[in-house]
């Protein structure tokens, strides 16, 4: 091959790509259970930390545009998980807030972490290696957040 750096082999994103798929693949039958979709479950994981937010920190939190979430929020409150509001003191504002579904549905996804964590954990590293990791990959995802802000 003329151009080495041009094998996938030797490509950062491949691996990271082929990663992310792979593990959101084994979320699946979980996220099934819950009858939500992994980019769902993400927007919980959020809203379990801090409800009552607005889709820009949501937005924000994960990394993705406004109009990338938005259909996924109306989604979820069809499913009845969350509720959708303007803002009393600035309407171009949405708070995205928890229901009751929502608010138990925590009490059913906490086993989930722990079940995918102890699959990689004993198969494939050590927990070590798996903190390193996501530290490591966090470090590239704060410079290139940094590098474009506005998240498009």
């Amino acid at each position: 091959m003329a151009y080495e750096q041009l094998k996938l082999d030797n490509q950062l994103c491949f691996p990271v790509y082929a990663a992310s798929r792979l593990i959101t693949r084994e979320y699946q039958p979980f996220l099934d259970k819950l009858g939500i979709t992994y980019p769902q479950y993400l927007v919980l994981l959020v809203l379990w930390e801090k409800d009552a937010i607005t889709v820009n920190e949501i937005s924000q939190k994960l990394i993705l545009n406004s109009n990338t979430i938005t259909p996924l929020l109306k989604r979820m409150e069809s499913q009845g998980i969350i509720t959708r509001q303007r803002s009393g003191s600035d309407e171009r504002k949405v708070i995205i807030q928890l229901t009751e579904k929502g608010v138990q549905m925590q009490k059913e996804a906490v086993k989930i972490p722990e079940e995918l964590g102890s699959e990689i954990i004993s198969e494939a590293m050590s927990v070590d290696d798996l903190l390193a990791l996501k530290e490591k990959l966090y470090v590239i995802i704060n410079y290139l957040n940094k590098k474009t802000p506005d998240n498009s």
